[in-house]
């Protein structure tokens, strides 16, 4: 027996509903990732100010400060979806050059082979091209 259009629609109301319930679960917890991780920014740079090592405060500054940014560009992807209807791979793309630029800035700290270095500089151009790709493409379709 095929199912009536109704119950069809009524099925795909439900799990409509479903994924706006998850996706805003997600987004009040990054709301509160983002605020606990800015938090922990200001500690770091009370910190600074009490640090024997200034080279290594300035770096935990910038990993707490990025990390920051990673978490409110995930969160930008969740709320362009509540806006859009539609998932926006760009802020993801941006999150994931931040992460590589976190990792690059502990290259002069601990030790990294030189292939690590070779393929976070890859995946930086990686996703650059893809950011660059994927404007071009929203700018086309008139996004």
């Amino acid at each position: 027996m095929i199912p009536s259009k109704n119950s069809t629609d009524t099925a795909i109301s439900a799990i409509s509903w479903i994924t706006q319930g998850i996706y805003l679960l997600i987004a009040a917890s990054l709301s509160l990732l983002a605020i606990f991780s800015f938090y922990d920014v200001i500690l770091q740079v009370v910190a600074l100010s009490h640090a024997e090592d200034m080279t290594q405060g300035v770096l935990q500054v910038l990993h707490a400060l990025l990390l920051t940014l990673i978490i409110v560009e995930i969160l930008e992807t969740v709320t362009a979806y509540f806006r859009t209807n539609k998932v926006q791979v760009t802020p993801i793309l941006i999150a994931g050059i931040t992460a590589m630029v976190r990792r690059v800035l502990t290259f002069g700290v601990e030790h990294v082979t030189p292939l690590d270095i070779g393929m976070t500089l890859a995946a930086i151009l990686v996703l650059t091209i893809a950011i660059v790709y994927i404007g071009r493409q929203e700018r086309a379709d008139g996004y």
